[in-house]
């Protein structure tokens, strides 16, 4: 598997393919829907945003609390295409990259293609194993929003598959194709 490194630049993206399997190391930011609400709203009164969206990877994410001893509790991926209305937007000022598990819109592989963005998908149901790959994790901003609070993660070798690339490619219809193409049950 090849490990990559945020923040994440266009050469990094170019080289990544749907289906592709990779290691993300350094620093990530995590939000779920109450959070692009909120972002959304200083994008739109043009204030500040709680992280630099520049290079960034986003990962759709509740953690749980973090047990003692723990730097995080469970930290599996939400549904995706809960985030989809306000992806382009964040696309469009430079996020680099989303994390979460489920198809994504149509409008966001389109911008996905056009601002240089990929989408990865974390294993649903392993959240306790993927929050051993977190090594370090502050809440940024809105902590009234507990565990939609916007984090910053820092993560080792954290596991992630390719889903939408820059050139189009979408695992998700790729696998169904090769699926229905086998004709399993008729």
């Amino acid at each position: 598997m090849q490990k990559i490194f945020t923040p994440l630049n266009n050469k990094a993206v170019e080289q990544l393919k749907s289906g592709q399997q990779i290691l993300l190391n350094g620093k990530l930011y995590t939000g779920r829907d109450a959070a692009h609400k909120k972002l959304m709203e200083l994008i739109e009164k043009g204030e500040m945003l709680p992280f630099n969206l520049l290079g960034q990877v986003l990962y759709y994410v509740g953690p749980a609390p973090a047990k003692p001893g723990q730097v995080i509790g469970s930290a599996g991926p939400t549904t995706s295409g809960r985030m989809d209305s306000y992806t382009p937007e964040l696309l469009s000022r430079g996020l680099k990259g989303t994390i979460g598990k489920g198809y994504r819109s149509a409008e966001v592989i389109k911008a996905g293609i056009e601002y240089k963005a990929v989408y990865f998908a974390a294993v649903g149901g392993a959240g306790a194993l993927i929050a051993k790959c977190i090594k370090k994790s502050s809440v940024i901003a809105y902590p009234e929003l507990g565990p939609e609070a916007i984090y910053e993660l820092e993560v080792e070798d954290f596991p992630l598959i390719v889903v939408n690339d820059i050139y189009g490619g979408d695992l998700y219809t790729e696998g169904r194709n090769r699926y229905s193409s086998n004709k399993i049950c008729n």
